[in-house]
């Protein structure tokens, strides 16, 4: 059994740990399934009432290795057994609170999965990118959907457009970052938090949260997700991708100036 993922339950709280560090918790097809079937045994666990997803050591995630970035073709979003697309779909379908606590880097997915959490509290030194365009894809888990409906089209444009960098103050701006912390007080935050959840009346909260996300509502991102995964994988597949991922192993500036 793989230890990349950690998950462990106290006080009806149950934590989802990615546990890769020293590759900065980057994401494999084994780790989502991983994620998945926590969530999955939480939603069926009367004795949890709350899951929470961090990262292990200093960094939340770094989204998926670039290395293996071109083998996610046929086995992205838009695939319907693909394990990422499995994870999107928990996400999706969770009907307890579900938090986030982001402590340095939260990359690509690492950053547009924290859509989905209800709770998102983020250390000072926290940090987030989209950087789909710089890389020849696009956005993904519906991001293009959300992100405009929670911080506005031309700020959802300017992230998801320019792909940069930014800091905990521009995400919680967006609507990414519902609360922010010292960095040595993140775990006792979210501990607090998520305590005062799981002490709260089970059945009050999930009609909160399905109020808060209607049918209709899951319905439109799974829409998107399935025009976005596919937009995705042709990305994956283009010259424009090979030329961005070649000019990261070969620690260079891409040159984009040949495509039109």
């Amino acid at each position: 059994m793989t230890d990349a993922v950690l998950r462990s339950t106290d006080n009806g709280v149950l934590s989802v740990t990615l546990n890769r560090p020293e590759k900065r918790n980057a994401l494999t097809g084994e780790m989502y399934g991983l994620i998945s079937d926590a969530l999955d045994h939480a939603a069926k666990d009367k004795a949890v009432r709350v899951a929470v997803l961090k990262g292990a050591g200093e960094n939340f995630t770094a989204g998926n290795d670039l290395a293996g970035f071109a083998d996610a073709a046929g086995a992205g979003p838009a695939s319907k057994d693909s394990p990422v697309r499995r994870l999107m779909e928990t996400m999706i379908d969770f009907e307890k609170p579900l938090v986030a606590a982001v402590r340095g880097p939260a990359v690509g997915i690492g950053t547009t999965m924290l859509l989905h959490c209800d709770l998102v509290i983020a250390a000072r030194d926290a940090t987030f990118a989209m950087p789909f365009t710089r890389l020849g894809v696009v956005p993904e888990f519906a991001s293009s959907l959300l992100l405009p409906m929670i911080g506005g089209r031309v700020r959802a444009s300017h992230t998801l457009l320019l792909g940069e960098a930014f800091d905990v103050d521009w995400a919680r701006d967006l609507g990414l970052v519902s609360e922010v912390c010292d960095n040595a007080s993140l775990d006792e935050v979210v501990r607090a938090r998520a305590a005062t959840l799981a002490g709260l009346p089970p059945r009050s909260l999930r009609e909160t949260k399905r109020l808060l996300n209607p049918p209709e509502l899951r319905k439109r991102m799974r829409a998107v997700i399935l025009e976005e995964g596919k937009a995705f994988e042709q990305g994956l597949q283009s010259d424009e991708h090979k030329e961005a991922v070649k000019a990261f192993f070969e620690k260079r500036k891409p040159d984009f100036s040949q495509f039109s």
